[in-house]
């Protein structure tokens, strides 16, 4: 019988000591949490909350939704910057819910292993435009696609304004309609296409499907 399978996430602030005023953005990521818990708490093995300075993690039992909780923390804390390591595989040690912090095991070594190579590649100004990276801890041809993938998505929204993401937010996690949108944000509903469409929102949204739908489909077939 195959181990159980986790999906770890940890995250960390980019430069966070030069934030103006870290306890307000301390506070919004408090109460990102707070709402992803509730909202996903069907699939949230340990909860998401900060574990260690500006550092933060949480864990999944599957993948359905992990892109939109690492997005949705991530654009919630927007201009603020942060790295994402993923990692899946087991977690060795009893995992309780409420506190993260006290789980251990491969997935969160991958996880560690991931975002130490996000700051790598910035420290070695390579690769700077990818802010998530996820590991299985073995080669494997399927995840270098994802990371590919997680690359490309990042050149995309590295130079969307506060008014496309203001925009991207309410079509990716309200689910709401154009219509809907544009009148939310006191535009016209041409005015919100054209927004989402330069800001590529469609060709995001799209391979943030494909890489959640293609992690579904490896979890079903172990």
């Amino acid at each position: 019988m195959a181990e159980n399978e986790y999906y770890a996430v940890i995250g960390d602030l980019v430069a966070s000591r030069k934030i103006n005023d870290r306890q307000a953005v301390q506070q919004q990521l408090l109460d990102t949490f707070n709402a992803v818990n509730q909202q996903f708490s069907d699939q949230i093995a340990a909860r998401f909350a900060i574990t260690l300075g500006d550092e933060f993690q949480g864990v999944l039992t599957a993948p359905d939704h992990l892109f939109e909780i690492v997005d949705r923390i991530r654009l919630n804390l927007h201009p603020v910057q942060i790295r994402i390591g993923i990692g899946i595989g087991a977690i060795s040690t009893e995992i309780n819910q409420m506190e993260s912090f006290t789980a251990d095991g491969p997935a969160y070594y991958q996880a560690r292993a991931m975002i130490d190579e996000v700051r790598k590649n910035e420290n070695a100004r390579e690769n700077l435009s990818q802010t998530i990276k996820i590991s299985t801890g073995e080669p494997n041809p399927l995840i270098d696609l994802i990371n590919s993938n997680l690359g490309l998505a990042s050149l995309i929204e590295r130079n969307w304004t506060d008014k496309q993401i203001e925009a991207v937010c309410l079509m990716y996690f309200a689910d709401s309609m154009q219509k809907d949108a544009a009148k939310s944000l006191g535009i016209t509903v041409s005015g919100m296409h054209y927004r989402l469409k330069n800001a590529y929102y469609f060709d995001f949204k799209a391979s943030r499907e494909l890489v959640t739908q293609t992690l579904i489909e490896r979890s079903r077939q172990r």
